[in-house]
């Protein structure tokens, strides 16, 4: 959506209020006014949008099992936290950040903090795994791996049919799914010790195989 800047006269007690709003929902001053004009003549703005998509993504992870889901972020961003079963219980770290035009969905981010090389290239060798996994499902996606941190872009898929569209709660469903199926992956990765057998990789490639036919699109 185009902005363009205009010059307001407004009064000092309805800018007050203003910010006041802006600072707790985590936004400026400018995307505040926009935000409140847009809502008065029904307009939906990429804020609202990746408000109500962020919504849907956090009631399915309130409800799940084995995840955290720290208080906070912004208008289009949201964390969580799950612990990996290895030695004294590393903490992963997901962060899905949603883009504000069309060219993608938005990024996840997942990350370890951890110093112990042997986590690090195990983790990597898992990055590795799930994007050869993707790209038996779906195709080559954009990804980079850096030690333990992994950067995903998100969008619909090219077999996705041109002009299909997704509502706020199948979208967020989806991300919700996808997150969760990498997430059952990793755990399962991380259940055997090296090498990795054929039978645990063939359960991943069935993870993911499940999760594209249960969505019937993928991200």
């Amino acid at each position: 959506m185009k902005k363009t800047v205009y010059s307001l006269v407004l009064s000092e007690d309805v800018i007050r209020e203003v910010d006041k709003l802006a600072y707790q929902s985590g936004t400026n001053r400018s995307n505040m006014v926009n935000q409140i004009l847009a809502e008065y003549v029904s307009l939906i703005t990429p804020e609202k949008r990746m408000s109500h998509l962020l919504a849907e993504v956090r009631r399915h992870f309130a409800e799940a099992a084995g995840f955290q889901l720290p208080e906070g972020g912004s208008a289009g961003m949201m964390n969580l936290r799950t612990a990996l079963r290895y030695k004294y219980n590393p903490t992963v770290r997901y962060c899905l950040e949603l883009s504000r035009d069309n060219n993608s969905i938005g990024t996840l981010r997942v990350s370890l903090r951890t110093q112990n090389m042997q986590l690090i290239l195990r983790m990597m060798d898992f990055y590795n795994l799930w994007d050869a996994v993707e790209k038996i499902f779906i195709g080559p996606q954009n990804s980079i791996i850096e030690g333990e941190r992994y950067y995903r872009v998100l969008m619909l898929q090219s077999a996705v049919p041109q002009g299909y569209l997704l509502g706020s709660e199948a979208l967020g469903n989806l991300l919700a799914d996808y997150i969760t199926t990498f997430d059952a992956a990793l755990k399962l990765f991380f259940a055997e010790q090296e090498p990795l057998s054929r039978a645990t990789r063939g359960k991943i490639e069935r993870l993911y195989r499940d999760y594209t036919e249960r969505q019937g699109v993928a991200v």
